[in-house]
């Protein structure tokens, strides 16, 4: 016969106090006195019992539980991102005694039709939303009052709380390291331009080229892919090789959109390095099975689900109400799709 489990209840008649004492003890609450303190815990050490969330949000009013919320896009296993950012969303909650509540919204919005039921429950304290949501969404999220913090996401024209990757910096990065190997015709793919991480690449593109005085081709910046997955780096290869002979190397916005360039050089017997260079953005895993590897910028992905959790538990105990951005730093990792340009 199954055991039955050891309640706040029984902790409270063995202690003979009420229910209510024993969760202002498990809340540490200052309140109540050593002596009264001293009882409780020996009954719960007595009794072995272990709190339930709800008792100990009982007096404190939180949940501890954390909304995360992404769209239903970006939560692919062969483009696995965001992924990347809950499993650090996960790992910086659970270290702080929380649970992390996972709902995903459709790209398409429908007013009063996507908002996660924890929203309206008032189920979590506080929410992360990882990556580009429909504007009108936010703004219905935000009306909730509850602590927000986006990944990935920012607008001008709304003041809240972001965590950010280091676009700008990034685009210049990888762009320099084209111009380091004596690339000069160095084009851009990218997708869904209106992300303002991928607008920010861009501008970080253009910047490194400004920089070494070279003049911007927009013949060779193809940007009307609608998201920037593999086929559409695919796509956007196609369009660029088919309008333009003197391309040396490629920044694609994302490793998707690289990968998908490269396949179309390889069934058009376009050799990567040695006819064409090719740099990615962000760093996932499947770059290391390419055939050759690729050159990317690597992006902390678990340090941004760590951060935003972070900031999020931030915001919920002190009742920050200023925004803020943080924005993390990316690195450059240099692999076997990238060589030196050779005039000949």
């Amino acid at each position: 016969m199954e055991k039955a489990r050891i309640t706040i209840k029984d902790v409270a008649k063995r202690a003979n106090v009420s229910i209510a004492t024993v969760s202002l003890v498990i809340n540490n609450n200052a309140r109540i006195s050593k002596t009264t303190r001293t009882k409780v815990l020996n009954a719960i050490k007595v009794l072995n019992y272990y709190p339930s969330k709800s008792a100990q949000s009982l007096v404190s009013k939180k949940t501890r539980n954390l909304g995360f919320i992404l769209t239903d896009d970006h939560f692919l296993r062969t483009e696995p991102f965001y992924t990347r950012i809950f499993l650090g969303a996960e790992f910086e909650a659970g270290r702080n005694e929380y649970y992390v509540l996972l709902a995903t919204v459709k790209t398409d919005y429908n007013e009063g039709v996507q908002i996660p039921r924890f929203v309206f429950e008032g189920s979590v304290d506080g929410i992360i939303i990882a990556g580009k949501i429909p504007t009108e969404l936010l703004s219905e999220l935000l009306k909730f009052k509850i602590p927000l913090v986006c990944v990935d996401f920012y607008r001008n024209d709304i003041d809240y709380p972001v965590v950010l990757i280091d676009n700008i910096q990034g685009g210049m990065i990888a762009t320099e390291h084209l111009l380091n190997l004596n690339h000069k015709n160095i084009a851009f793919l990218g997708g869904d331009i209106n992300h303002p991480s991928i607008a920010d690449r861009l501008i970080g593109y253009k910047s490194a080229l400004q920089k070494a005085n070279i003049k911007i081709n927009e013949n060779i910046i193809i940007t009307n892919s609608p998201y920037p997955n593999r086929q559409n780096g695919y796509d956007s290869a196609r369009l660029l090789f088919d309008n333009n002979n003197d391309v040396t190397a490629i920044f694609a916005c994302n490793d998707a959109m690289a990968i998908g360039a490269m396949q179309y050089l390889k069934d058009n017997n376009i050799y990567v390095p040695q006819d064409i260079s090719l740099v990615g953005f962000d760093d996932v895993e499947a770059n290391l099975l390419l055939d050759p590897p690729l050159t990317t910028i690597r992006v902390p992905k678990i340090d941004l689900g760590v951060e935003a959790v972070k900031y999020l538990i931030e915001i919920i105990n002190n009742k920050n109400t200023t925004s803020k951005k943080i924005i993390v730093p990316v690195e450059l990792i240099i692999r076997n799709s990238t060589s030196e340009h050779y005039i000949k």
